[in-house]
């Protein structure tokens, strides 16, 4: 039996909440039993103005749900998963069930060693090309996860998408409502949630794209000018879907990570349906754009704060941990 206390579930917990998701909100709870590790979307920390439909939540569980398995491989278990295993409850995302021992694999105990290493770098990045082998590998990544990773360079979009990054930019900016709720996760340092300031990075003064600037710091820096943007789609979208889309955009990111890449999010076109749409029709009808970000070589930065592992879990109805 694998009780709540057991270095298992604790690795596997301190793992998943090491996940992206918007804002550093980190929309998301664990229900735990005896073998057992309920995935549930915590509806109190979405973002009601840029994340009404829950979209970007659903994917930044998705994301903890992997770091989630990869931590249990390591340490020697494996586990089976279930997604929406309850259609009378929509907010409970994944059921994860520990099982026997488990030799963890090569690319596993990589991936997992990148989770606490993986942050959103927000400063500009080098100058320095990104090899086609670094490429090959995080399209594969996010291949395995069964999404496709877009490189908008090699398909002749950048300048198309760069012109609608910059225009969602634009009407998020003009939002009160997005900009008060920017306001509100933009924290002092010191916080467990939110952006602290010291990560927000600086207020873009030039460069291809603009990246969401956090904070109150009026310093000014160029930005790179030729940025690697990748674009994960999936075949098709819904809860499912998007779920499965935050494994692969996770997968991706660890992959980056481990090949000494930095990474972060251009989330305005995804906030923004009607941007949205624009994108899908310029990718193709049969792709569903889930995120947007950049890679790079950044310059080294700090990880965001997370909130502790007992603040996110709970017991499962009708059962007891101790």
């Amino acid at each position: 039996m694998i009780l709540t206390e057991t270095p298992v579930v604790t690795a596997a917990l301190e793992a998943a909440v090491r996940a992206p998701s918007p804002h550093n909100s980190q929309p998301w709870l664990f229900e735990l039993g005896p073998d057992v590790i309920d995935l549930v979307l915590d509806e109190d920390r979405v973002l009601e103005v840029c994340d009404p439909d829950r979209r970007e939540a659903r994917l930044s569980c998705g994301a903890a749900l992997l770091n989630l398995q990869l931590a249990i491989a390591v340490a020697g278990r494996s586990c089976d998963v279930e997604f929406l295993p309850r259609k009378d409850r929509p907010e409970l995302l994944a059921r994860v069930v520990v099982g026997a021992r488990h030799r963890a694999t090569a690319t596993e105990q990589r991936l997992a060693a990148s989770i606490r290493a993986r942050y959103s770098n927000r400063r500009p990045f080098a100058s320095t090309a990104v090899p086609a082998g670094f490429r090959y590998a995080v399209r594969q990544a996010a291949r395995e996860e069964g999404a496709k990773l877009i490189l908008l360079d090699e398909v002749g979009l950048l300048e198309a998408v760069t012109g609608l990054i910059r225009r969602a930019d634009h009407v998020q900016t003009l939002d009160e409502g997005f900009q008060a709720e920017l306001r509100a996760w933009t924290k002092e340092n010191g916080s467990r949630e939110g952006v602290p300031a010291y990560a927000g990075g600086p207020r873009p003064s030039g460069g291809l794209l603009p990246v969401r600037h956090h904070g109150q710091s009026e310093q000014a820096r160029e930005f790179e000018r030729d940025p690697v943007v990748a674009v994960l789609t999936t075949p098709t979208d819904g809860p499912l879907a998007q779920i499965r889309a935050g494994r692969a955009m996770q997968r991706a990111l660890l992959t980056a990570t481990s090949l000494g890449l930095s990474a972060s999010f251009y989330s305005q076109p995804m906030e923004i349906p009607s941007a949205r749409a624009v994108l899908r029709s310029l990718l193709g009808e049969n792709e569903n754009p889930q995120v947007v970000f950049r890679l790079g070589y950044g310059f080294p930065g700090s990880t965001t704060p997370r909130r502790p592992v007992d603040a996110v879990i709970r017991t499962r109805s009708g059962e007891s941990h101790r």
